[in-house]
């Protein structure tokens, strides 16, 4: 089977479990980021100093793992995560050793005054100046010149014949907020000044999703992240997630929807609590990812008749367990979770010092070989 007729059926595979229709079997897909770089024995330093680096030891990775579906994402580039978390970002080779993950330092770099800036200026006009004036806009022009390479990199992916699913990410004011206010201050704002800060969300919210799906339409993507993962019910009391998260991942969640793209709805943290809202979107037009923390069975007795499971091999048993603890885990999945409506997927990221037998395992039991 040539490259193309394999991107064609694999492709069909997961629109079909994301539909909740009958498929051959389970399609598995990989979010491997670091992971690849030690799979190719490439510090990280290296491997992260350019999007077409990343991409290329991705898909090297992808083939010796053998047998996957497709990826959630193609290349990954460290410093894009300060436009996630509005924070700088401490990089391999630079402010920590060349082999080191790179970390999101979270620091109060958003002030309250910075909310009625918000409301005032238009979150567009506020948002590039304060990446100008807190995490520097040097930062920003490399991160705008790697994004250049997406037509490239997925060219690449394309023809090896694996999917992409996405390559950008929406999410909520909540989200961004907390990250350059610091949680902590965050949360105190919620508390003590929440009209100003839901005036500011406000303000934000029509800007969180048209550039996310616009560069997601112009790759050919099919599939959009809409991320979440301080903004679980785990993290708030159910008064504060009522009034300040779901209305607006309703409101993100239905654009992407009305766009013509299926959210990812990349949820880290525990969501338990909270699944039973998002059944008001429509029926085989979401998934559900989730990182080991959400009780995927619940997940599946709330929204198995309403959207698409993904995950949820945990990063433990990746890192720690043996090849045949990992397939019997992702048998039980397959088992209890699929058969339709369900895409077999590390919790998260595959962690870096995962052994590359243990996700052949997983995707072994997808695949059955």
């Amino acid at each position: 089977m040539d490259n193309q007729m394999l991107l064609a059926e694999r492709k069909d595979r997961i629109a079909k479990a994301v539909a909740l229709e009958k498929t051959d079997r389970t399609p598995v897909v990989l979010e491997m980021a670091a992971f690849s770089a030690r799979t190719e024995k490439m510090p990280i330093a290296k491997w992260g100093s350019d999007s077409l680096i990343s991409a290329q030891a991705m898909i090297n990775t992808f083939k010796k793992v053998g047998g996957a579906d497709g990826v959630d994402y193609g290349s990954l580039y460290p410093p894009v995560l300060s436009l996630l978390w509005l924070s700088k970002v401490k990089l391999a080779g630079k402010e920590l050793p060349e082999d080191s993950l790179w970390q999101v330092s979270e620091a109060e770099l958003m002030t309250k005054e910075d909310y009625d800036r918000i409301i005032a200026e238009g979150y567009p006009n506020w948002m590039m100046s304060f990446f100008q004036e807190k995490i520097g806009g040097d930062v920003f022009q490399k991160i705008m010149g790697e994004m250049e390479k997406g037509p490239k990199i997925q060219e690449m992916w394309k023809n090896e014949g694996i999917p992409v699913m996405q390559s950008g990410i929406a999410s909520i004011p909540f989200e961004y907020f907390c990250g350059a206010r610091s949680f902590a201050k965050f949360v105190r704002d919620l508390y003590k000044i929440p009209d100003k800060v839901q005036a500011a969300m406000d303000a934000a919210l029509p800007f969180m999703a048209p550039q996310a799906i616009q560069g997601n339409i112009a790759l050919g993507n099919e599939y959009i992240w809409v991320g979440g993962w301080r903004s679980a019910g785990s993290m708030l009391s159910q008064p504060l997630w009522d009034r300040f998260v779901f209305p607006y991942f309703e409101r993100v969640i239905n654009e992407t929807i009305d766009a013509g793209l299926i959210p990812i709805l990349h949820f880290d943290s525990d969501w338990t609590r909270d699944l039973e809202r998002f059944k008001v979107f429509p029926k085989g037009k979401c998934i559900l990812e989730l990182d080991g923390l959400t009780d995927i069975f619940k997940a599946k007795e709330i929204l198995g008749d309403t959207m698409c499971i993904m995950g949820d091999v945990p990063a433990s048993l990746f890192t720690l367990g043996t090849p045949d603890e990992v397939y019997k885990y992702s048998c039980k999945l397959i088992d209890e979770i699929g058969p339709k409506g369900f895409i077999l997927h590390s919790g998260c990221d595959i962690p870096v010092d995962a052994k590359l037998e243990n996700v052949q395992a997983m995707v072994a039991a997808a695949t059955g070989k």
